[in-house]
């Protein structure tokens, strides 16, 4: 098995829902930042790479048919090299919705990182996922304005070095039918999941 789809577009931009299309689809495992939760050793793989430290994709995204969301998106460039037939999802949304979503979800827990420091299983995890999401993404800034400038950046990058035919700019609400075509597979005969709203996402953070 090897990674056939690496998921450029940042979290907030339907990757939960697109995780579970992709696996419908066939596309199965998906990886997707919930995976670091069900693998706590995977922390510090993540960590370690958004450090500079060489990392084996193959071994480790190999087993993997997709990736989606954080951590995987900060590096599409790397797993475009690591895996060079592979076809890159660039999932996006409304800057603004977008961006409203971050700060009710993942943005609140950075913001409770220090909650769960002493936590040998939680803290690593939440300690990579502000690294990656915060520090190395958006460089520890996360103003508005700056936010923004940055998923406007990083969406440009990706539209302007990834080869048109290896790549699809894709919003979930348009369902099956963009998604099945670029993949080259029947549309299934079944709703379109969604999942993961900010409603959602919220009552699945732990409560200290």
């Amino acid at each position: 098995m090897s990674l056939e789809i690496i998921g450029a577009g940042f979290g907030r931009t339907g990757t939960l829902s697109l995780k579970s299309a992709l696996e419908t689809l066939g596309f199965a495992p998906c990886y997707h930042m919930t995976e670091v939760f069900a693998h706590p050793e995977h922390a510090s793989v993540w960590h370690e790479a958004a450090d500079g430290a060489p990392t084996d994709w193959q071994a480790f995204l190999g087993p993997y048919r997709a990736s989606v969301d954080w951590p995987g998106c900060y590096f599409w460039r790397e797993l475009m090299a690591a895996f060079p037939n592979a076809k890159v999802l660039l999932s996006e949304r409304d800057p603004e919705d977008w961006y409203k979503s971050m700060s009710s979800t993942i943005f609140e827990i950075i913001a409770r990182a220090d909650a769960v420091a002493g936590d040998p299983v939680r803290g690593p995890q939440i300690r990579m996922s502000s690294y990656v999401v915060r520090d190395k993404t958006f460089g520890g800034n996360i103003d508005k304005d700056h936010v923004l400038s940055v998923y406007k950046a990083h969406n440009d990058a990706v539209k302007r070095e990834v080869p048109p035919e290896k790549l699809l700019v894709y919003d979930v609400k348009q369902g099956w039918e963009p998604l099945c075509a670029f993949l080259d597979v029947p549309v299934p005969d079944t709703d379109f999941p969604r999942t993961n709203s900010t409603e959602e996402f919220r009552n699945r953070i732990p409560k200290d």
